[in-house]
């Protein structure tokens, strides 16, 4: 392994000879390699969609059933929210502008 890697550092070291071209013909394939992969993935991905599967693993447990007092406590949440709303809208509460 270091062998390798030393073998790396002397092909990017500045000293080396510096071929443009090369470094461009590099750059685009790597690009369009990537492009290609990225191309394929989105593919297979709305594929499997498509077919009405799940991509990553299966959940096969159910899901817990609601709790209806949950729901009575986010309601009386939005309730109060409203009550406020309507304190402000109404004239209750007096805002000042600190801007004034």
């Amino acid at each position: 392994m270091p062998n390798s890697f030393d073998l790396l550092l002397k092909k990017i070291k500045p000293s080396s000879h510096l071929d443009p071209e090369r470094d461009w013909i590099v750059l685009l394939i790597v690009s369009i390699i990537m492009l290609t992969g990225i191309v394929v993935w989105n593919a297979w991905a709305f594929d499997t969609i498509a077919k009405g599967n799940v991509i990553g693993p299966v959940v096969s447990t159910t899901p817990t059933a609601f709790n209806q007092s949950s729901f009575g406590e986010i309601s009386a949440i939005f309730e109060k929210r409203a009550t406020e709303e309507t304190n402000y809208t109404s004239g209750v509460y007096q805002y000042v502008d600190p801007s004034l």
